[in-house]
């Protein structure tokens, strides 16, 4: 059985962690915060970073995008990509923004822990969530069935999906909902199917210094 490394807040393993429920893909979360010293992370990943799928044999598969990637090429079945090649960039172009916004989340979050944290690279770093949640805003009210690119649920559904829920633990001021209802409906419907309400993202307390 694969184990997923994963901690609560993270919206990258969130993807992961609902690509393998909805592929099907039985594992064993195994919880941590990977700032702290004895996290398991480094023995699997040398960036030592989450997510980390460790398999069966003991390998670490690491990054979220080559996770995700690893999952369709050995469990292509169901399909998390689009069929076409021009839907297949287009999911990409989604998943790029959606993982910039997070990055950019993550950037924020840890320059407020500073003792004088930067209002300039605090504002740079707004304007890119801010620009990304716009995107993807565009992308939500010109989609087909509900669902961003080739009209069926997929990989651009989770990166979008996963990145606007976790403004709601990391950013909240940020009332994205209320500036684009079409994108708040999209992330209302995704977040009841069972994957996403099985991975609902909570904060969690880093209790050692890492800035």
């Amino acid at each position: 059985m694969y184990r997923l490394i994963s901690a609560t807040p993270s919206p990258y393993a969130r993807k992961v962690r609902i690509a393998l429920i909805e592929k099907g893909i039985a594992f064993e979360l195994q919880t941590e915060v990977p700032w702290h010293e004895a996290t398991a992370t480094p023995a699997y990943n040398p960036l030592e970073k989450l997510p980390v799928l460790v398999l069966p044999g003991g390998d670490g598969i690491y990054e979220s995008r080559f996770i995700l990637e690893w999952l369709e090429v050995r469990h292509p079945t169901p399909r998390l990509l689009p069929d076409t090649p021009e839907e297949i960039l287009a999911a990409r172009q989604v998943e790029v923004v959606a993982d910039g916004i997070c990055d950019a989340v993550v950037l924020l979050f840890f320059e407020r822990q500073r003792a004088a944290p930067s209002a300039e690279w605090i504002a740079r770093q707004r304007r890119k969530v801010e620009g990304g949640v716009r995107s993807l805003a565009e992308r939500a009210e010109a989609a087909r069935e509900g669902f961003l690119v080739g009209g069926r649920f997929g990989l651009a559904d989770i990166a979008a999906g996963t990145a606007l829920r976790y403004l709601a633990v990391r950013f909240q001021e940020f009332d994205w909902a209320r500036l684009y209802p079409a994108l708040a409906r999209m992330s209302a419907r995704l977040e009841a199917r069972r994957s996403f309400a099985d991975t609902v993202p909570m904060p969690q307390a880093i209790t050692e210094k890492v800035v």
